[in-house]
Parts: C-alpha cells; structure tokens; sequence
C-alpha cells in the first residue's frame, strides 16, 4: 500500500474518496465491535474506523492487536462522521476513514512515557529518547517553524542578490572570546584544527575575494558555559557585504526579520526599529539588551544624594561610583520577601540593597531611617511613587550597578506580570565602545571582537584615550533577547594593527594567529561590514517557547552532553596513540 494523503490533511471535500495512511498510532479504543484509531504523522491526526459489517475479517483480527506507536498502512474510504462525534478541536475532526485493509509495517515497544502533546516527563528523559520527544506536535509545529524562517531567509536575501558560500568547519584556533572546540589532526602530529565560533575571519575574507553580498546559515561552536538560551553548538545567519554602512545592513536586516514575523506570527513589525545607544540602554534598564514591553525605568540619584550622610552611599560617590535605583508595585512584600530580592542581587556582586516602603504616603522601613525629609520627599517626586510602591537602591561601581538592578528589574516585571506577552518589541542597540577595561588582568578586551571597526571621527583617540573610543557595531534586541550582533569592519591594515597593540596582542603573536588575515588586508580589501543573527534564539521567539533546546532536533544538555548517544565518550586507546595523544590519570578517570 503506498501512501496517497497524509493523516492531517483529509477534509470534507475528500469524503468518498479512497485514501492510503502511513503513521503511527496515536490511541486505541475498543468499543466491542468497532475499533477506533487515531493515527499520527508529521501533518497531524486522523482518525480510522474498523467496523466489522464493513471490514474484513482479517483487518479486523489485525486492529484487535494494534498498541501505542505500532507502525501502520491502512486504506479505505473517507466519509464524514455521526454529527454528534465531530470533534472541533482536531483539524480532521469532521471525518474518518473507514478500513478496509490495514497493515502493520512495525511493532513497538511501550514507549518510556507517554507520547502527547502535554507531556509530563522529566526533560532528562525526553532528551534520551529524543525521537519520541520529536514526534510530538508542539515539537513537530516547531521544527517546522524553523525550516519555514529558513526558507524565508534565504528567499529573502537571494532577492537582494547575496550569494550563499559555505566556509570550513576545520579551521585555526584564534581569540574570538569563548573557548575553542580543538581537534587532532593525525597527518599533523601535535597540531590541531578548531571548530569555528564563527566564520569571522572568512566572512571578511570573502569580501577581500570580491564577492560583494554574502550570506550564509551555518553551524558554530563554542565551549563556554551553557544556560536555557545557550548550546555549544549553535547556529547563526551570517551576512556580510562591501561598500556599504551600517544603515544599509540594519535595513536589511529589518526586511528579514519583519517578514518573519509577519510570516509566522502572523504579526506586523514596524520599520525602521527603534534605535537606542548602549549608554542610554544602560542608564534605563541596566542592560544592553533592554526588555522595554515594561516600565521600572533605572533612574539616576546621584545628584539627589551629593550631599548624603547615609555611610554607604556617601563613600560610593567618593570613591567615583554611581547611585541608580527603582521604584515598583511591592509594598506588600513582606522583609522575607525583601530579603529575598536582597539575595537575589548579590551573584552579581551587590552588597545588597537599599529600600523602603510609601506607606500612608510617607517612606518607612529599610533604609529611610538613614534619609533625611528632603530626600524622601525627593525620592517621591523623582520616582512619581504612589501608595504601595517601595524604591529599590544600588550603590556601587558602574558594572556591578547596571548587572544589579538590570536583572532585578527584569525578575520584578516577571514576578508582577508586568510584561506585555503579546508585544514584539524590536530595537537596535548602538554605539557601543570599542574596548572594555578589566581590572582583573589590567589590560583592555574587544567588547565584541578585535576586527570591529570605531567610528572614523573616534579613530586618532584609539591612542589617548582608549576607552573613550565607541565602535561602528549594533546589537538587534527582541523582547529582551539579544538575537544578533554586528559592526563595520576594519579593513586598514594599519589600523587592524593599532586595534592589537590596545588589545595586547604584539606583532608576533598577531603574525602568528592572523597573519594570513593580515596579509589579505594588504591586497585591497574594500570598506566591508556585517551581522550575524542567532537563529535558535529568533526560532525560540517565533515559537513562544523559553528555550533554546526546544528548537533544536538533538539538543545537548547543560552540560554539554548528549543524552542520547551519551557523548561525549571516550575512544579507543589506539586512536588516541595515532593522534599522539595521552590522558593524565585525572582524565582516564
């Protein structure tokens, strides 16, 4: 028997006609003399009825021993069902097969849970037997969804005449901000290749090699610590293109992701996106990538507090830090409740916080007893705060601050349903600076990556005053979620060298890791930029789900690890010798 419709495809306008079905079976009912299946494939459920005045002695033997996810082929007539038994809430509910000859194509096993479109099992489970996980709707609904913004990606950026060129998956270990993925080579003892953390350097090769408009979907890899929104392998639309700036790849852009989202959610963006500078991003919401579908605006307090006696924020602007805060809804939290939030901010590096409560019109608990009336009036007026608000203080260097309050803002608007579910709020981030300082190693890093380019009138302070310099890079924010990165590029020799002597970075050690990519920049390499987009975490967005492993067919786990296969594992010891690599005894263990 050879398939001739698919299960969730059969409609009235089908009804005396003869139809072959392959699937899997959904659920079994035995009503003594009628049988009923609902069968399962990708395109959804239908259900079959084996009716013994009708069908054959031998079909009906056969339905008498079907169980969940036997493999089946069943042929007959569609017809619409008793118009008591149509069931709305199943897109064939208005009909049926009847059967009149059925085949099993394979037994099963019972399944180790119970494969359903509200699934209870645990996800470590799920994610062993990730073929079953895969043959539930939601799962199936969205590994469609991603196929689809594919397709609608590359339709797209064909459209405006961007080539699709791969590049290698082997490739040199260079500094691009995460740990590599090594591998072995054997023909090269004691060398290695690395997995790309993304095709950085022969993106901008490519534009050397004169190509103009670039794009590709592709795979990468990072070895860094994993979180919902994280995998160690990923994957990114990458774009590139020549002779171009920055408004001309934002828009772009716009077009690509706006058609996505009217495609899939069915929801119209407006273009241009908002755009907002990292300083004021950071100011505002405590993060460069704001979540704006709620309020609980940072507000700034250091002018308020020049002249404070509470110790604390006295010595923080002494010693040059900064005083921002937050006003919401929760006079009603219990001191539990705010020592909860005091806990809550220390991972990232707060002492705590300073609060207090409008209660009857004036501010009580907490901290206010250190405030003077000034201030409290003050801190009404600034924070137009209302009965049952309670303000929330930080007080500390810049980072610490924004990290702080950025995230508690975030789990405030979570935690009293302030934000807006059905919003699509899209904005690019800009300005960022070129460097960032660490005080651990004293020395400054890429706030993106060492080939991105500062503004043009910023380049003579890249020597006097380094961390003045902003770059000619952009982050696209969704929702909250950063889902893409980009900048112009250096493509100045001279000034690609400037960038690693800030970075550290002497000509040796650049000969060494990039001389190659240095070398191309010698040969006219044109004024070029580019993006990269997170395709998980947009695929993520487009399907209302909060995970990235959700979006994913064989998702690793936190930890790296595959479930399923149980990889990483370990290799037989004569390969190891043929790629000249011994474990220590930690390792072996």
């Amino acid at each position: 028997m050879k398939r001739t419709h698919m299960c969730g495809m059969l409609r009235a306008d089908h009804v005396g006609m003869e139809s072959t079905l392959c699937g899997w079976v959904a659920r079994r009912r035995d009503l003594g003399q009628l049988i009923f299946i609902t069968l399962r494939d990708r395109e959804g459920v239908l259900q079959l009825v084996f009716d013994p005045t009708e069908t054959s002695a031998k079909a009906m033997e056969t339905a008498g021993k079907l169980r969940g996810e036997f493999v089946l082929a069943a042929r007959g007539r569609v017809r619409m069902r008793p118009e008591d038994m149509r069931n709305k809430k199943m897109a064939t509910g208005d009909v049926e097969v009847l059967v009149e000859e059925v085949e099993v194509l394979n037994e099963a096993e019972v399944p180790p849970f119970v494969i359903a479109d509200d699934v209870n099992a645990a996800e470590d489970l799920r994610l062993r037997y990730r073929y079953l996980d895969l043959r539930r709707a939601p799962l199936q609904k969205i590994i469609r969804i991603r196929h689809d913004a594919c397709r609608i990606i590359r339709d797209r950026l064909s459209a405006k005449k961007f080539l699709e060129i791969e590049t290698p998956y082997l490739t040199k270990s260079t500094p691009e901000g995460a740990r590599d993925y090594i591998v072995p080579s054997r023909v090269s003892p004691g060398r290695f290749y690395a997995l790309p953390q993304s095709p950085q350097l022969f993106k901008q090769l490519l534009m050397v090699a004169g190509f103009d408009s670039y794009f590709q979907i592709v795979r990468c890899f990072r070895d860094e610590d994993l979180r919902s929104d994280r995998q160690p392998e990923f994957t990114q639309v990458d774009i590139e293109a020549s002779f171009i700036e920055r408004d001309d790849l934002l828009g772009v852009t716009e077009e690509v992701m706006s058609e996505l989202i009217e495609s899939i959610k069915g929801v119209r963006v407006t273009t241009p996106f908002d755009r907002m500078t990292y300083a004021e991003a950071m100011d505002r919401f405590g993060s460069d990538k704001p979540d704006r579908r709620f309020g609980l605006e940072l507000v700034a307090l250091e002018e308020l507090f020049e002249d404070a006696e509470f110790r604390v924020i006295k010595s923080t602007l002494e010693s040059g830090g900064i005083v921002r805060g937050l006003c919401a809804p929760i006079g009603a939290y219990s001191r539990k409740q705010m020592d909860g939030l005091i806990e809550y901010v220390k991972p990232y590096g707060a002492q705590g916080i300073i609060w207090g409560k409008l209660v009857n019109g004036a501010w009580s608990g907490g901290a206010t007893k250190f405030f003077s009336e000034t201030e409290k009036a003050s801190l009404t007026q600034i924070f137009d705060a209302k009965e049952g608000d309670a303000f929330c203080i930080v007080a500390g260097k810049p980072k610490v601050v924004f990290d702080a309050l950025g995230a508690l803002r975030l789990k405030l608007g979570r935690d009293l349903a302030l934000i807006d579910e059905n919003a699509q709020d899209l904005l690019w981030v800009v300005d960022f600076p070129l460097l960032e300082w660490s005080e651990e190693d004293e020395r400054y890093y890429a706030m993106h990556h060492p080939f991105t380019s500062p503004h043009r009138d910023h380049i003579l302070a890249m020597k006097e005053t380094p961390g003045s310099v902003l770059a000619d890079a952009y982050d696209i924010v969704w929702n909250g979620y950063e889902i893409g990165g980009g900048s112009i590029r250096i493509h100045r020799s001279d000034l690609q060298s400037r960038m690693f002597e800030l970075l550290g970075i002497g000509e040796k050690e650049a000969q060494e890791k990039f001389g190659f990519f240095l070398e191309a920049l010698k040969y006219g390499a044109p004024p070029h930029g580019g993006i990269a987009l997170g395709l998980d975490r947009i695929i993520m967005l487009l399907a209302g789900t909060t995970s990235i492993r959700d979006v994913i067919a064989f998702p690793k786990t936190a930890k790296a690890s595959c479930l399923m296969t149980e990889s990483p594992g370990v290799v037989a010891d004569e390969q190891l010798e043929e790629l000249g690599i011994q474990l220590s005894r930690k390792q072996e263990q």
